[in-house]
């Protein structure tokens, strides 16, 4: 192979969807990646972080058993790069002396021709990186066709010791692999992050991004490369796969991309995540090998909103969904209900619960005689449902999606065991407010890689009811909660940034509607350990981004509350699926 520097390199940008734990499969979708790139003439392959195990992989990674298999399936795909084709940079756990590493590897000319190990391992958010690698040595550039490739793995940008590193000791082109989550306004942290290096190295950075959901986290790709002088040198779509070939040539001293795809990327923060939230609810299933989905429509706006995300996420073909009346259940929920469902195309049934709630009542009766009725005899409805529906799943083989909101979840407006039953949750980490925005937005527009029917799904009247449990006679949100566009503030400023008490009142917010709210999000914290997963859309996620102790007896100053007592704090948490803590 000469030795002479390269003065075009053609580089595909394989901005795909793996599976953790697939090893094969990951493998499997390099070569049909290798393979088309090679029919575009391409001389490497660039891969998301990890592509071998899947991002991120978490403990599975301690196996040695899966170590293993990611570095044979390395080797396998190393060994098929001695047919002249393109060459693949690829992430690939790594172990080297004992010691396991987040690593680059550049496979060339049938073998592992060089290795780049992950120096800047993340310990924050929803990231834990630190428990499972072991942070890499300062990595100088390898050589690529004579071209001289400086390989900073995600973190590895985020501070400038790496990229300093790497333009000191000579490397002529930055090209970044990632597993770089979703979360609200991401792009424009990142793309900060872009500049910033290539302002002080004067190099040009190409960003390769992962795509997909995993868990409670979806990864938006929307890849992306910088000139040396910080003109976008191409663009990829967000919430989709694409394999790009682009062609850079020697100007002067630097590269420049002269043929690459420029992607419009969404700018609006309210498409971006329900874009989010439908490829994460797809993803889930199917890399679960659910067939579809199964949830209750209450003629509400959380559920009517799952729903078409639901449809959007798998077509209506795969989703079923059943309206669960009680006596207290209004005709306008079931007819609102009907109406979604026809709307969507999917299939819908009535089941109604009042004979399965009654059998129960009976069945206490002998230990609840001479009891009022109260909270109890609400829940037990909530818990039929959640029962019929898990009964539905079971049968048919369905996940539950279920629907509560991010609001519902930080003040433990839900059921255990009740309408909180399901596996994995689209709305988890949207507040009540955002919840209505989306559902206004889904009938103006879909992504464009949605499976649902174009126009309006959801009844204006379900946009303009008052949101109701429909648990008693009449019942509101209203009758135990602030009115959302106050309660979702207050709440965005209590978990998000972990305001004080004092700053949310300075802010203009009532004290003792703080202080109660502040409260019930402390009480709630055992029933959110016990929640479905979710997407992830805000900056800090109920789950991997807040991890509160449940038991907890310190309080904001700011609270001026007395000391609690702790048989009441106590009956207080245990009714806290009860609406009235």
């Amino acid at each position: 192979m000469s030795t002479r520097p390269a003065d075009t390199l053609a580089i595909a940008l394989a901005q795909l969807n793996p599976t953790v734990g697939d090893v094969a499969g990951n493998a499997d979708k390099a070569r049909r990646a290798r393979a088309a790139a090679a029919r575009e003439g391409a001389d490497l392959v660039v891969f998301p972080e990890l592509f071998v195990s899947g991002y991120p992989p978490e403990d599975l990674v301690l196996k040695p058993a899966f170590q293993a298999a990611c570095r044979a399936a390395a080797e396998a795909l190393a060994r098929e790069t001695g047919d002249g084709g393109p060459a693949l940079l690829i992430g690939c756990p790594f172990v080297e002396e004992d010691r396991l590493y987040n690593a680059v590897l550049l496979l060339d000319g049938g073998r592992i021709a060089a290795v780049r190990l992950k120096v800047n391992l993340p310990n924050y958010g929803v990231f834990d990186e630190q428990r499972v690698f072991t942070a890499g040595p300062m990595p100088g550039p390898f050589s690529f066709r004579g071209v001289r490739i400086g390989a900073p793995i995600c973190e590895d940008i985020w501070s400038t010791d790496v990229v300093e590193c790497l333009a000191e000791t000579g490397a002529e082109l930055l090209i970044v692999p990632n597993g770089s989550p979703y979360w609200r306004g991401k792009d424009d942290t990142r793309l900060s992050a872009a500049v910033a290096r290539v302002t002080e190295s004067g190099l040009p950075l190409i960003y390769v991004n992962q795509v997909g959901g995993q868990d409670e986290l979806v990864f938006d790709g929307a890849s992306f490369a910088l000139h040396e002088d910080l003109s976008l040198a191409l663009q990829l779509p967000a919430f989709a796969e694409a394999l790009v070939t682009t062609r850079w040539a020697r100007a002067g001293a630097t590269w420049r991309c002269v043929d690459g795809p420029c992607a419009k990327l969404v700018e609006d923060g309210d498409k971006t995540d329900y874009a989010a939230c439908v490829l994460g609810l797809r993803d889930y299933v199917e890399k679960n090998g659910f067939p579809g989905v199964v949830l209750g429509l209450s003629g509400g706006i959380d559920s009517a909103l799952c729903a078409a995300m639901a449809t959007d996420a798998l077509g209506p073909e795969r989703v079923r969904t059943a309206m669960l009346p009680s006596r207290f259940t209004a005709p306008q929920s079931i007819a609102d209900a009907a109406a979604i469902a026809r709307a969507l195309g999917v299939r819908h049934e009535v089941l109604p619960i009042e004979a399965a709630v009654g059998g129960i009542a009976q069945a206490l009766a002998p230990a609840l005689s001479g009891l009022p009725r109260d909270v109890t005899e609400e829940n037990l409805q909530a818990r039929v449902r959640g029962a019929m529906l898990m009964a539905l799943s079971n049968k048919f083989g369905l996940m539950l999606v279920t629907t509560g909101n991010k609001s519902e979840m930080s003040v433990g407006y839900a059921t255990l065991y009740g309408d909180m039953n399901g596996g994995f949750n689209p709305l988890k980490d949207l507040y009540k407010t955002e919840v209505y925005r989306l559902a206004r937005l889904r009938n103006a527009w879909k992504p464009d890689d949605a499976r649902g029917p174009d126009g309006p799904v959801i009844p204006t009247g379900i946009l303009e009811r008052a949101p109701t449990a429909e648990l008693r006679e009449s019942q509101t949100d209203q009758d135990t909660l602030p009115p959302y566009e106050v309660l979702d503030p207050i709440l965005e400023r209590l978990v998000e940034r972990d305001q004080p008490v004092a700053d949310i009142v300075a802010a203009g917010f009532d004290r003792d509607t703080v202080v109660r709210i502040e409260h019930r999000l402390a009480v709630a914290e055992y029933k959110r350990r016990q929640a479905a997963p979710g997407v992830k859309v805000t900056l800090r996620n109920f789950g991997r981004d807040r991890r509160y102790p449940i038991v907890n007896r310190f309080r904001d100053e700011g609270e001026r509350l007395p000391t609690p007592d702790l048989k009441l704090l106590s009956h207080a948490i245990l009714r806290s699926d009860a609406v009235d803590v």
